[in-house]
């Protein structure tokens, strides 16, 4: 029963707080707050379990798909939308997938998250695979919509990953991965877009760039797949090589130059003292990740 789960409970920190001055409400809720970083913590192990996961099916030419309605949906939405600015990554490597389609990212459409039928379907109109990889988001657990695309997942042999905020919920027992940051009792009762929503986006964060990580698009903590298409990602990419390589900034340009405008076999070329070509061939052996082809 709904009324039953931790999310949905009265947190009797905030009883009241329509009466408190504005700064102690605001107080409450930093307070909470507070609290997302440790249950998303404690996840850890699941959650480096799924990014692995992931990697694998990615590096075997998968893509990663988020799916969830109302807030879990925008926010997976919001994630994947963010990867190819941030990796320069294909569009399609990682989507999102929110019940009510493309409009109930502005504008509210809970009704849809009450249709398991509707979340198999458009998980199969977006063009998923076996290959892939299938993460559903659910504060509660349970939203039927994300429960019916799991299934669908898992009838296409894919690799399933869930992510809700109830101990021991319906999607964490469906999924071959669940992580369950569970953030306890809403300063607004059953308000999940708060805590919930705050633990989500940071188990997506991390989910995202682990991923993109392994996948060798982050070298240092630089990033690396950046091409330098505007004048700003020209610069940020001279940068990169500034302290990738520890060359002074104006000779930046004729390196990148040379390297056919990629900074990874820019890197490499500098590095190893070797030819663009040499260069290029070390990182197709590691896969693009730079510390492999420095090896």
């Amino acid at each position: 029963m709904l009324d039953k789960l931790p999310t949905e409970q009265a947190n009797p920190a905030s009883g009241g707080i329509d009466e408190l001055e504005t700064a102690e409400v605001l107080a409450i809720i930093n307070t909470a707050d507070s609290g997302v970083p440790a249950a998303v913590a404690r996840e850890i192990p699941r959650i480096a379990a799924a990014v692995d996961a992931i990697t694998r099916a990615l590096e075997q030419g998968g893509h990663l798909v988020y799916i969830g309605a109302g807030t879990s949906g925008r926010l997976g939405v919001l994630d994947a939308s963010e990867c190819p600015p941030t990796f320069n990554v294909s569009p399609d490597l990682v989507r999102g997938i929110i019940a009510g389609g493309q409009g109930a990212l502005t504008r509210s459409s809970e009704g849809s998250e009450d249709d398991p039928i509707a979340g198999a379907r458009d998980l199969v109109d977006s063009g998923f695979a076996a290959g892939d990889v299938l993460v559903g988001i659910s504060a509660s657990g349970r939203t039927p919509y994300v429960l019916g695309a799991v299934a669908k997942a898992r009838e296409m042999g894919a690799v399933t990953c869930g992510i809700s905020c109830n101990p021991g919920s319906e999607l964490s027992s469906a999924v071959d991965y669940p992580i369950e940051p569970l953030t306890g009792p809403e300063i607004i009762a059953g308000s999940t877009r708060m805590r919930a929503g705050t633990a989500t986006k940071m188990v997506l964060n991390m989910i995202s760039t682990a991923v993109m990580i392994r996948l060798g698009y982050v070298y240092g903590n630089l990033m690396v797949n950046v091409q330098p298409t505007n004048r700003k990602l020209e610069e940020r990419a001279r940068r990169i090589l500034q302290q990738a390589t520890g060359i002074p900034f104006d000779d930046t340009a004729a390196l990148l130059d040379q390297a056919g405008r990629s900074v990874r076999t820019a890197i490499v070329m500098h590095r190893k003292k070797i030819s663009r070509d040499t260069a290029e061939q070390l990182l197709a052996a590691a896969r693009g990740r730079i510390s492999e082809a420095l090896k």
